[in-house]
């Protein structure tokens, strides 16, 4: 099933085609449907909504029969019966021989799931644990390639990226490094919570990646990140281009670093805030 609403996005019924866990607190889920052929992106960092069921239920709550009203509709449906939304970004896109969507890998942190952890998991890191095969889901995703939710967009001119990304920018980050091509010089920073999240990046461009692990324990604006990218030196360049992803503190204080002690202009610097530290995607939203 595919439902229009805002162009160019579009709603996917989707069910889960398997998992696998990348390391003690990330796992991959593929998923596929039927109208999955619907779905284009460039890829990259694409952003997309993800609406999953409570405990109990066979499929996520929302009210798409309202047409263009969903939205309000869902929101007003009681908190134990509403479809709980997160935002993710696309890991990667699998085609058919005619460029047809024909299935999807999103990677999910699952905060709070590993042993000895003291803060409790999200609704969304749950349902990612336990996830099996058959299990049903609601995309909002991009029917249109080249779209707003894209937001590594490098100009031609640059002649070297600079990348940080927590965990939760991990997906984009290495999906964008695997997408760039021969002869691209890069220097990326990425952030993750246990050494075995450490991941091989099958990356053809001329790539420095340095993972730092965090444990969490850092004070907020993760001083590790801004200690790292002010220890470590970079290429000599002229147009240089800067994706930072992941906590908001902690993007704007990398971005001060950047245009500030850098001197990159701040046209050629993208930053994005997944996530902001105390707050759950639901209080997040409220503040839009």
């Amino acid at each position: 099933m595919t439902t229009a609403v805002a162009a160019p996005f579009r709603f996917f019924s989707l069910q889960v085609t398997g998992t696998r866990r990348l390391g003690p607190s990330l796992v991959r889920i593929g998923f596929a449907g039927p109208g999955l052929h619907a779905f284009a992106s460039h890829g990259r960092d694409q952003s997309l909504s993800l609406f999953l069921p409570h405990p109990g239920q066979d499929e996520p709550a929302v009210p798409l029969e309202l047409g263009d009203g969903w939205w309000q509709g869902w929101r007003e449906l009681p908190d134990d019966v509403r479809a709980v939304m997160r935002s993710y970004t696309l890991r990667a896109r699998h085609r058919d021989a005619a460029g047809r969507t024909t299935g999807i890998d999103i990677d999910f942190a699952l905060h709070g799931t590993e042993p000895g952890t003291a803060a409790p998991a999200g609704p969304a890191s749950r349902w990612a644990a336990r996830a099996r095969p058959g299990d049903r889901v609601l995309l909002l995703g991009p029917a249109v390639a080249d779209n707003r939710a894209i937001r590594f967009r490098p100009p031609e001119d640059t002649d070297l990226v600079v990348m940080w990304g927590d965990e939760t920018a991990v997906p984009a980050a290495t999906a964008i490094l695997e997408s760039l091509p021969a002869g691209t010089r890069v220097r990326a920073w990425l952030e993750v919570r246990h050494a075995g999240d450490v991941q091989d990046v099958a990356c053809r461009a001329d790539a420095e990646i340095t993972w730092l692990v965090n444990d969490g324990s850092g004070a907020e604006g993760s001083p590790m990140a801004l200690g790292a990218l002010r220890a470590g030196g970079l290429p000599a360049a002229e147009r240089p281009y800067v994706w930072l992803a992941g906590e908001s503190g902690c993007v704007r204080a990398l971005r001060r670093h950047c245009v500030g002690e850098r001197g990159i202009d701040k046209r050629r610097v993208t930053f994005v805030g997944y996530w902001r530290r105390g707050l759950t995607e639901e209080q997040l939203r409220a503040q839009e």
